[in-house]
């Protein structure tokens, strides 16, 4: 599937010897062509790189999130402070 665009590309970068504009198109499709690449593989990075750091940044914000809404909600108050307790414990 991947050929017939670099075919494209290729006719649209000769055809550009005759008139510039058809080397503008293949830009755009080169272009095109490397964005869709790279949406394409999602997933997180194996390496360990800066991504991980905004993981950890996420879950810290998500557990501080959780622990706001434990404390201010009005069901099971007394059973939050507790596992809060406990919890301020354990990273001591």
């Amino acid at each position: 599937m991947f050929v017939l665009p670099l075919i494209l590309i290729a006719v649209l970068f000769g055809f550009g010897f005759l008139h510039p504009i058809w080397w503008v198109a293949a830009a755009v499709l080169v272009y095109g062509a490397t964005r869709h690449g790279r949406d394409r593989g999602g997933g997180r990075s194996r390496g360990g790189g800066p991504d991980l750091g905004d993981y950890r940044d996420y879950q810290e914000r998500r557990d501080r999130q959780d622990r706001w809404d434990r404390r201010y909600s009005r069901q099971y108050r007394a059973r939050w402070r507790r596992e809060d307790r406990r919890d301020h414990e354990d990273r001591s």
